[in-house]
């Protein structure tokens, strides 16, 4: 299905966009906005991201499941085509806002073109104030970033070098007076170290999706118990990955045998209950 770009008028702009300092004056889309009955969540981070970055992206998002969030992303490479992904997956309605304008010519960047055609077949929407033809180029970004930070009730910073451009969206949100979380990294790892500058300036630590919904102001909802239909090895295993862990820990703490757990394991990941990221095993 091929979706037009159309130009909003005013009236047709998000609410919280309308109320920056330095709103647009003109916005195009690509699909249909979500709801701005839903709490709009901003994730930013590196386009060189680490392993621990992407397992952080992608639990974090996934753990929003069910939730009137959307998710807000600039379709870069990185953790924003993660985000967006991620979002994808949990059936969470994302926006993409590119660094360019919204022709397929020049949409940026070009290998991300697969992940907006899904984004919009998912319902989603991509939004630029660019006019379609324009390309991407070094003020582009810098200006589309206040479109997301504006966008938004909260952004959440994933991983940040000291001199990345994602800090522009994560100083914008605050300037903007809505809120920053911010997920802390190594404090060995370059890619966590402007994370770490907002933490320390006050910006909102989040370790898990609950924290996530707490700051938008979300009641997390009670846990349902094990899943129907689980063996008893299973929902034993179920219930032991209250809190991620390696596999050796786990084989322990369920005393069965390698074969009984090999088998049990295999089976809640067929059913979508479990995963293994990094050598640790974790509920979905």
């Amino acid at each position: 299905m091929e979706y037009p770009i159309s130009q909003l008028n005013s009236s047709q702009f998000p609410q919280l966009l309308t109320e920056i300092s330095d709103p647009p004056k003109e916005l195009y889309a690509r699909g249909e906005l979500p709801s701005e009955e839903c709490e709009w969540l901003a994730v930013v981070g590196s386009r060189k991201y680490t392993p621990y970055g992407k397992s952080a992206c992608e639990h974090l998002i996934a753990g929003l499941r069910g939730q009137p969030v959307v998710i807000v992303s600039g379709l870069a490479l990185g953790i924003d085509a993660i985000a967006h992904k991620a979002a994808l997956d949990a059936g969470l309605p994302t926006v993409a806002v590119p660094g360019s304008g919204l022709d397929w010519d020049v949409l940026y960047p070009r290998s991300n073109q697969s992940l907006a055609r899904a984004i919009l077949n998912a319902g989603g929407a991509l939004l630029s104030e660019f006019e379609p033809s324009m390309k991407a180029n070094d003020y582009t970004f810098p200006q589309r970033n206040r479109i997301m930070a504006g966008l938004c009730h909260a952004t959440l910073l994933i991983e940040a070098t000291e001199r990345s451009g994602t800090l522009i969206t994560a100083r914008l949100a605050t300037e903007y007076n809505r809120d920053l979380l911010a997920v802390p990294g190594s404090i060995f790892s370059e890619s966590s170290k402007g994370t770490h500058q907002f933490l320390k300036l006050g910006a909102r630590l989040v370790a898990s999706s609950a924290d996530i919904l707490d700051a938008l102001g979300i009641a997390a909802a009670t846990p349902a118990g094990k899943p129907e239909n689980l063996t008893d090895n299973e929902a034993h295993i179920f219930e032991a990955l209250h809190e991620p862990c390696p596999r050796d820990a786990l084989a322990s703490m369920v005393a069965l045998n390698a074969t009984e757990l090999a088998i049990a394991l295999s089976t809640l990941e067929i059913k979508g209950l479990i995963c293994e990221e990094l050598g640790l095993l974790r509920r979905l």
